[in-house]
C-alpha cells in the first residue's frame, strides 16, 4: 500500500484576516504606550472591525460580542472625548 504525498497547506482568507487583525492591534497598543493619538484610536478601530469580520466568517458569537462591546466602548469614548 502506497501512501499519497500531503498537499501543502492552503491559507484561508479568515487566517489572513486574522493575522491582519492582530498586527493592527499591536501596533494601537504601540501607539497608545507611545502617546500617539488619535491614531492609536483608528488602529484600533480597524482591528476591532477586522476582528468582528473574523468572527462573522467563523460565526463565533463570542468574538463577534466582545468586538461590537470594543467597538461601541470605543466610539463612546472617543465622541466624548
Amino acid at each position: 500500500m502506497t501512501s499519497t504525498p500531503k498537499t501543502p497547506t492552503r491559507i484561508q482568507t479568515v487566517d489572513i484576516v486574522k493575522w491582519i487583525a492582530t498586527i493592527v492591534q499591536l501596533i494601537g497598543y504601540g501607539l497608545t504606550g507611545l502617546n500617539i493619538v488619535p491614531w492609536n484610536v483608528f488602529a484600533f478601530f480597524i482591528g476591532i472591525l477586522l476582528w468582528l469580520a473574523v468572527g462573522v466568517m467563523w460565526k463565533d458569537k463570542a468574538i463577534m460580542v466582545v468586538h461590537i462591546g470594543a467597538f461601541l466602548s470605543l466610539f463612546i469614548g472617543y465622541m466624548n472625548a
